[in-house]
């Protein structure tokens, strides 16, 4: 089960370092004004702000991925791991309550799942 677990944890990280892009990088670009439905008005006044909430995702998928690669894989990875997906958890449901429930759904909903098969494994 443990390898579920750390899939499901991968995912979550892949899913950062995937939001991590959409929103350095691509924030008023097509793919970013599309998935965030912002206006190209709307996406430059906020850009700098959207580039910080990215280097925050990129920080938790850093976090993730330390975890998955730590070198006791024991009882200090699933920690790391946990605490993690909690940060996840805890964004997700802050940008479901602030900004849109796709927030958690997305994010969080995986976020979640990883925890309850981490906590199993």
């Amino acid at each position: 089960m443990i390898w579920i677990a750390n899939a499901l944890v991968a995912v979550v990280a892949a899913l950062h370092v995937y939001f991590l892009i959409l929103e350095m990088f691509l924030w008023t670009r097509p793919l970013g004004l599309k998935t965030f439905r912002n206006s190209i008005e709307k996406a430059t006044e906020s850009a700098v702000l959207a580039a910080n909430q990215g280097l925050y995702n990129g920080f938790l998928a850093a976090g993730l991925v330390w975890g998955l690669f730590h070198r006791n894989a024991g009882l200090c990875a699933s920690r790391s791991k946990a605490f993690f997906l909690l940060c996840v958890i805890v964004a997700g449901v802050y940008g479901a309550a602030t900004v849109s429930r796709r927030i958690l759904l997305c994010a969080g909903g995986a976020a979640q799942r990883s925890l309850i098969l981490l906590w199993l494994a």
